[in-house]
């Protein structure tokens, strides 16, 4: 078959068309309670420890395993089993947008804590959804093509609650922005509408058999030492990455940049390089594999944060600026394409809500637990050395690598359960 005609039937199905518009909507609340809220924080004066620590906000994405056996075990009464979730999430996380509007970081931090929470658990609940309905409606073969799909949505999400509503909050208040960003979860609304049912699986039995089930199913397929292993991994392999960008726009904005500078080059600028990566990342998946992907994108992931590093030393100065951005976000969209597709290469499809919400939660520990500190740490060791400490960060997660992912071309990817035997795509055997 003609490559071009067969990429083209991968990339252009209307699956395809729903995952973008979903990867928007679940990218939207997450720079709306963090990079974007601490920008609002910053200006506001708001101590640069508090900042950091604020991230605890997010938890609920790294508990949200806790309360997915409910999606797998429950279908509400329209929509089907998926999409009836995520219309109810996205309807709620307009609402719980919109009241960021009234709040005032300086002197009501802890109401400010308590609506970010409210919007990460529902944002939380619609990623379970939406991880759950892209793992079931895609096939083995769509895999590095859905990813890089659902990231480019994501990363536009990342745009408009980033970029514009940075560069809007010069020219009006951070209430109005708030205000705007939630009326744009209509998005997610009508692609939720739009989007195709996977087709029908068996949900668990009982609340008991969707709780238990998943898990006992994980780790009785993979060995426990194996499963043990891969959950440390996905625990560490974006550790870097999450410290780094945990503090960058506190950074950029102490060194001198302005609100537009960063909403127009790190987030405007950052998400074509990172949509570039994502979609790179995608088509290189599918002729090295996931193994090997993981490696290469894994330490290129790591050695970009010296571009930060760079930046620290040579101030407020735009060329250094531009570069660092690009190269950061670049490697950061490779590597994700390809950890996205090692995640939905995990689950069972009967399972596929509490196992992907499982696999997430790990990494999000990352990026709402361990990268917390981040504030702190930058505060006692200055910019410079935290970057160091973030490359440094990213070795833990490498080191695991050769257990379940050899880069021997002869072992194949782990194998998608749920699934029949296929020929091999990945180009590992």
């Amino acid at each position: 078959m003609n490559p071009v005609r067969s990429l083209l039937q991968v990339f252009g199905s209307r699956k395809m068309a729903a995952l973008l518009f979903l990867g928007f909507s679940s990218g939207l609340p997450l720079l709306l309670i963090g990079n974007t809220l601490k920008a609002w924080m910053t200006l506001e004066k708001v101590d640069l420890a508090a900042i950091g620590w604020f991230s605890l906000a997010s938890l609920p994405y790294s508990l949200k395993f806790l309360w997915s056996p409910f999606l797998d075990r429950f279908t509400l009464p329209f929509l089907g089993r998926r999409r009836g979730w995520l219309i109810l999430m996205q309807l709620a996380l307009t609402v719980a947008i919109a009241f960021m509007a009234f709040q005032q970081p300086k002197q009501a931090l802890q109401l400010l804590a308590i609506n970010a929470i409210v919007i990460a658990f529902f944002s939380a609940t619609q990623d379970i959804a939406v991880d759950a309905y892209r793992t079931d409606i895609l096939d083995k073969l769509e895999m590095g093509a859905g990813a890089a799909v659902f990231i480019l949505g994501y990363r536009l999400a990342l745009l408009f609650a980033g970029a514009l509503a940075l560069i809007l909050a010069d020219i009006m208040p951070w209430s109005s922005v708030y205000l705007l960003m939630s009326g744009t979860m209509l998005l997610g609304i009508f692609a939720t509408l739009f989007a195709p049912e996977p087709a029908g699986i068996s949900p668990p039995a009982s609340l008991a058999d969707a709780v238990i089930l998943p898990f006992g199913e994980f780790f009785q397929r993979r060995g426990v030492i194996s499963a043990l292993l891969i959950l440390v991994f996905i625990t560490l392999y974006k550790l870097g990455d999450a410290l780094l960008s945990n503090m960058t726009t506190p950074f950029l904005l102490q060194i001198g940049f302005t609100k537009t500078d960063i909403g127009a080059i790190q987030v405007g600028m950052g998400l074509i390089a990172t949509i570039v990566g994502a979609l790179a990342g995608g088509s290189i998946l599918s002729k090295i594999g996931i193994n090997r992907s993981l490696w290469l994108f894994g330490i290129l992931q790591a050695v970009s944060n010296f571009a930060y590093l760079f930046l620290a030393y040579a101030g407020k100065n735009y060329q250094a600026m531009v570069i660092a951005i690009n190269i950061e976000q670049f490697c950061g969209g490779l590597g994700t394409a390809a950890f996205v597709a090692f995640l939905m290469s995990l689950c069972n499809q009967k399972f596929s809500a509490t196992q992907y919400a499982l696999l997430s939660s790990l990494m999000a520990v990352s990026r709402d637990l361990l990268a917390a500190p981040g504030g702190a740490i930058a505060q006692s060791t200055g910019w410079p050395l935290f970057f160091l400490i973030t490359i440094l960060a990213a070795i833990p997660g490498l080191l695991l690598l050769p257990v379940f992912a050899p880069w021997n071309p002869q072992i194949a990817d782990l194998p998608r359960p749920g699934l029949e035997e296929e020929e091999d795509v990945w180009g590992t055997k």
